[in-house]
C-alpha cells in the first residue's frame, strides 16, 4: 500500500541546500510510490505566533486566555482557523512526516516551532492520557532532517557546542515521542555552508541512498510510558534496579546520573 509522507519545510530560499535536501527527498520518495505532499512554510507565510486569532469565533475566556485550553476547545468544535485545520489534514493523512530545516539556535526556526506550537493542538496531537508510547501518532514515523552552521566535531562531547545526542533530546523526545511518533534517527548535514561543492553532493547523494529503504528503518529507543507510576511518573523500582548495574543510563534525559548512552537520539538501536 502506497505510502503518504508530508515534509514541512522551513528555509527561506529555494536557492538552498535545505531545498536541495527537500527536493531530494520529493524525488526519491516519490518514484518509489510514495505520495509526497510539502508544507513549504515559508511559502505559505505560515503564521508563527499561538493567538486567540488562531480560534474563529469568540473564545471561552478571553479575560484569561489559556491556548492550550482554548485550542483544544476549538479542536474539538471545528473552530481552529483554516490554516492549522489544513496543516492537521495532513498530518492525520500522513505516514511518515520529515521536518527539513536549518538549526537556529540549537532548535528549529521560529517558523517551524511556530508550525509544531499551533498545528500539534492538545487533543490533536496529545492528551494526558496519550502521550510518548501511548500517544495519538503511534502509528506514524516522523523525522528530523537539518543542516548545521558548525562542524560535526563542534557538536561532540568533547566539542564546544556540547553533544549532539543532548540538543536533540527536547526536539526528539519532547516533541515528536511525546506525540506518539516513532522517530526515525535523524539526518544531519554538518555545516554544508562551509563544505566544498563535492562534499555537498556527496551528503546529497547519502541522503538519497538513506531515502531508499527510509520507510523500513526502524526508530529509535524511547522508555515505554509502562515503566513509570501513574502519579508521580517516576521509574517504577523494579526498572531502576534492573538497570542499576548497567554502563550507562537508559536514554539522554533520564540517565539515572549514569553516563549518557552514546549516538541514543542519532542511531537506532543504541
Amino acid at each position: 500500500m502506497a505510502k503518504k509522507v508530508l515534509i514541512v519545510y522551513a528555509h527561506q530560499s529555494s536557492g538552498s541546500f535545505n531545498a536541495a535536501a527537500k527536493n531530494a527527498a520529493v524525488e526519491v520518495l516519490t518514484a518509489q510510490g510514495c505520495t509526497v505532499d510539502v508544507s513549504d512554510l515559508y511559502a505559505m507565510g505560515f503564521k508563527a505566533t499561538a493567538t486567540a486569532e488562531d480560534i474563529k469565533g469568540e473564545v471561552k475566556n478571553a479575560e484569561n486566555f489559556c491556548y492550550l485550553e482554548e485550542s483544544k476547545l476549538a479542536w474539538e468544535q471545528g473552530k481552529l482557523s483554516a490554516d492549522i485545520m489544513e496543516e492537521q489534514s495532513k498530518l492525520t493523512e500522513a505516514d511518515l512526516i520529515i521536518f527539513q530545516f536549518p538549526m537556529y539556535w540549537f532548535s528549529v526556526p521560529a517558523i517551524l516551532k511556530g508550525w509544531i506550537d499551533r498545528v500539534l493542538t492538545n487533543g490533536f496531537a496529545f492528551s494526558q492520557e496519550k502521550r510518548y508510547s501511548q500517544g495519538i501518532f503511534k502509528d506514524k514515523k516522523a523525522m528530523l532532517s537539518f543542516t548545521t552552521g558548525s562542524l560535526e566535531s563542534m557538536f561532540s562531547p568533547t566539542g564546544i557546542n556540547g553533544d549532539m545526542n543532548v540538543t536533540l533530546w527536547p526536539l526528539q523526545n519532547g516533541i515528536l515521542h511525546y506525540c506518539g511518533f516513532q522517530v526515525l534517527a535523524p539526518q544531519i548535514f554538518w555545516a554544508p555552508s562551509s563544505a566544498v561543492a563535492e562534499d555537498r553532493k556527496s551528503m546529497l547523494e547519502s541522503w538519497r541512498t538513506r531515502l531508499q529503504g527510509l520507510l523500513e528503518e526502524k526508530p529509535l529507543s524511547f522508555i515505554s510510558l509502562d515503566c513509570f507510576d501513574d502519579k508521580a511518573f517516576q521509574l517504577k523500582p523494579e526498572v531502576q534496579e534492573k538497570h542499576a548495574s548497567k554502563e550507562f543510563g537508559l536514554t539522554v534525559g533520564i540517565h539515572l546520573n549514569k553516563s549518557l548512552p552514546p549516538h541514543s537520539q542519532m542511531k537506532a538501536g543504541c
